[in-house]
């Protein structure tokens, strides 16, 4: 669940505010991270830090196929982390082998027009982000990376542009943490 509000960031690099808030809500919704939470009107997870929202959020990524997209997550990844990341094989496929609560969650999303395209491949670049690996220290400079306007400390690389760091902070602090 650590990856949620740095694909979060990714799809608001990629897609911009309004279309990622008119698929997946920023409302605290009470409810545990593996609920199957969606506005009863239009369909849409309440916020990107439940699964719902969070398999929404991977979907936004760009990228022409399911290859690209996930190679978008991972290289945004690793610009927040400051080095490479690989992913943990045998969690991904241990996630993709047990994953059906979330393979219910992603027909739901396709059928309310949240995802597009096919939802299993969205839902298996969830997996796989999922399963990146990262150490206490990498998570330390992901966060410091948000608190430097998105701006890795170290690397000077800039992981998210300077306008979208408050709305991920703004999430996270409402509704991840």
């Amino acid at each position: 669940s650590v990856s949620k509000p740095f694909v979060y960031a990714t799809a608001l690099a990629d897609r911009g505010v309004a279309v990622v808030t008119s698929k997946v809500g920023v409302e605290p919704s009470g409810d545990a991270f593996n609920s199957i939470s969606l506005d009863p009107q239009t369909g849409a997870p309440l916020n990107p830090m439940i699964n719902a929202g969070a398999i929404a959020t991977t979907s936004l990524v760009s990228g022409r196929t399911t290859e690209a997209q996930w190679e978008r997550i991972e290289s945004s990844i690793a610009t927040f982390v400051g080095h490479p990341v690989t992913v943990d094989e045998s969690v991904y496929h241990s996630e993709s082998a047990t994953g059906h609560r979330n393979r219910a969650i992603a027909w739901m999303l396709k059928n309310f027009g949240i995802i597009e395209g096919e939802p299993m491949a969205s839902l298996e670049n969830y997996f796989r982000q999922c399963a990146i690996q990262v150490s206490c220290r990498d998570l330390a400079y992901m966060a410091a990376t948000l608190a430097n306007g998105g701006v890795h400390p170290v690397t000077g690389r800039r992981a998210l542009p300077a306008e979208h760091v408050g709305q991920v902070l703004s999430v996270m602090a409402t509704c991840g943490m």
